[in-house]
């Protein structure tokens, strides 16, 4: 109990190093999603409305992927970015940087997944009629994209929950360096470790409420958005 107010009290008297973190853990989580979305949603579009050979293998691949295990993308992250990797010469290891990589390269399996079923059941409503107009692939992909925008949050949400969530990856990218690259998930597991619980515990509330406010805004904008269209 003595653990729970002080980890409040932490929250509420606006704790520098504590808000610090937060801002990071937001920084590198939303510039993943961007990104993971900016790639994921027209990819998983575009496998939705395409047909060749080998596609169903391509489906299971991607669908296999969203279950890619963070620390294995951490190594393979640092191994790339690392000195003597290929990415060395960027000099981002160790840095923000190297965590949005990684958890783009988490995420974006997640979010293409998730938007080819959605952009596939649209295909299925308005493959006549978009045919009907001579659209073209890249034309169709734009507009069901856009069609579904709404129902395409979902995917985005995924996306954030499990950036948000990420411990491993960002750990081995990151360093976990103390004002440079600390997130609230590697605080919360260092300081859980130490036993400083009061900090890990208002660390733990503060994400509990960020993940609660994001869905609520999402879920929001989607009523608003089918309301409107209706």
């Amino acid at each position: 109990m003595p653990e729970n107010v002080s980890a409040l009290q932490l929250v509420l008297a606006g704790d520098p190093a504590l808000y610090a973190i937060v801002r990071l853990s937001l920084i590198v989580s939303l510039s993943a999603v961007l990104l993971a979305a900016l790639v994921g949603l027209p990819f998983g579009a575009w496998l939705a409305l395409s047909r060749f050979r080998g596609r169903e293998g391509a489906i299971v691949i991607l669908n296999a992927l969203m279950g890619l295990p963070p620390v294995v993308v951490g190594l393979l992250v640092f191994l790339l970015l690392s000195r003597s990797g290929p990415l060395g010469s960027w000099g981002i290891l160790f840095t923000p940087q190297a965590m949005i990589v990684a958890q783009t390269i988490l995420i974006a399996p997640i979010i293409a997944a998730l938007a080819r079923q959605t952009i596939e059941d649209l295909w299925l409503e308005y493959r006549d009629e978009l045919q009907a107009m001579n659209v073209g692939t890249l034309g169709s992909v734009v507009t069901l994209l856009w069609d579904g925008r709404f129902s395409l949050l979902t995917a985005l949400l995924a996306g954030f929950g499990r950036a948000a969530a990420e411990v491993g990856a960002v750990i081995i990218v990151g360093g976990n360096i103390d004002g440079f690259t600390r997130t609230m998930t590697t605080a919360i597991a260092l300081e859980t470790s130490k036993g400083d619980l009061p900090l890990a515990i208002g660390l733990g509330m503060i994400l509990i409420v960020i993940v609660v406010l994001v869905n609520a805004a999402a879920w929001g904008t989607r009523r608003f958005g089918e309301r409107m269209a209706g």
